[in-house]
């Protein structure tokens, strides 16, 4: 058993505790919450800070961990899919080696759940010993070609097949994006995905992928044509890109759109009419890496959208730190607040997740992972809470 206390509890669901102590058992489910004079004050392991809980990192290519520093900021998208399919092939060693170095990253940095999309199998070793729970998303894609459907089902079914089941790791088969996948394709994922699930979809991340859906011009024609594929299968339906994917999801599936950086209110609303399980991934760092621009939150909060936040990969970022991602939106769109930010990092991803039921909060019953956060603190009597640049991260349970 452990007892542990901070000058601050943020629960996670909107509450700030102070003289109050959390009850650890030895497998680091909490099984009190209390007032810190009520338990033997030479048993609490205080903490000068803010404790949180474990952070959920919704978006992640573990898999490219091998690649952080290849690719050059700025590129916009087209470019940066072009510089990653050219290096996928390195030794496996390397591959294996950057995987291990980036999960054990993500822990010792307070993560302790992660939604990773997969195309291949090269995570499984680690995740199969990991102390991160992950949620596998076997990432499909025809290049919107109907008659290539069946064979590239198969080929990532297997990957699917073989995937990491261990503890509390999960597994589903999703869509890559809009313009990667047909209608034959989205209709095989579905069927696959017969329970509950959590589907991820890149979703509006560069403004060519809404100029495809609408005119069905634009830089995708051109990258289409650089790998000899046609899209002739194609017709553009006149409205943007997030249509065409509601048009062939499963709406009664948890369904987490990623990126979204060009994503209108319009869009957010559609969407949530659309599925009673919507979530929206940011992954700022990602989005200033790549395209060099950041959502507009604020239409986000207009439609009460369930936000969460990634990382992308270190393709695309210059580290795998959920508390970096909250400090680039606090930097750039401050108008959104500490507690905002903490519940789309914790509570909400969670959900998004599927694993609300031990992660995401402070409440008895739940193993949520404990973190020690330096945090600037503003009116101490009415205390309100401020990101900084040295803002660090400890996991202490």
């Amino acid at each position: 058993m452990r007892i542990l206390s901070a000058d601050y509890i943020h629960t996670g669901i909107g509450q700030v505790l102070t003289d109050t102590a959390i009850v650890l058992d030895d497998t680091g489910i909490i099984t009190d919450v209390k007032p810190i004079d009520s338990v033997d004050s030479g048993q609490v392991e205080h903490f000068s800070g803010s404790i949180i809980p474990g952070l959920i990192n919704t978006h992640c290519h573990l898999e490219l961990s091998h690649m952080k520093g290849m690719v050059p900021t700025g590129t916009s998208l087209i470019p940066f899919i072009s510089s990653v399919v050219s290096f996928r092939d390195v030794p496996q060693a390397q591959i294996d080696q950057a995987i291990q170095e980036a999960d054990e990253y993500m822990y010792n940095n307070g993560i302790v759940a992660v939604g990773d999309i997969s195309n291949k199998i090269d995570t499984k070793v680690q995740k199969d010993k990991s102390k991160i729970a992950y949620y596998s998303f076997v990432e499909m894609f025809d290049f919107l070609q109907e008659d290539w459907a069946d064979r590239e089902f198969e080929k990532y079914h297997d990957v699917f097949l073989n995937q990491s089941r261990a503890g509390n790791n999960k597994v589903s088969c999703v869509p890559h994006a809009p313009y990667t996948v047909s209608k034959s394709l989205f209709k095989k994922i579905n069927d696959t995905n017969k329970e509950a699930h959590t589907v991820s979809i890149h979703n509006q991340e560069t403004p060519p992928e809404d100029e495809l859906f609408l005119t069905g011009q634009g830089q995708f024609q051109d990258f289409y044509k650089g790998f000899n594929i046609s899209l002739d299968q194609f017709t553009s339906t006149g409205q943007s890109s997030i249509y065409y994917a509601m048009e062939h999801m499963d709406p009664r599936q948890r369904t987490l759109f990623v990126h979204n950086t060009l994503t209108t209110g319009k869009d957010i609303a559609a969407a949530q009419a659309w599925g009673e399980q919507v979530f929206w991934a940011t992954c700022p760092n990602a989005n200033l890496y790549i395209e060099n621009r950041l959502p507009n939150y604020q239409s986000f909060l207009d439609n009460n959208a369930k936000m969460t936040i990634g990382t992308d990969s270190l393709t695309s970022n210059w580290q795998l730190s959920i508390l970096e991602e909250m400090k680039t939106i606090h930097k750039y769109q401050s108008y959104i607040d500490f507690p905002t930010l903490l519940q789309w990092a914790t509570i909400n991803g969670a959900q998004a997740l599927g694993m609300d039921d031990k992660l995401g909060s402070i409440e008895i019953g739940k193993s949520p992972g404990i973190n020690l956060l330096d945090i600037d603190v503003i009116k101490k009597d009415e205390p309100s809470f401020s990101l900084s640049s040295s803002s660090s991260i400890k996991r202490i349970a």
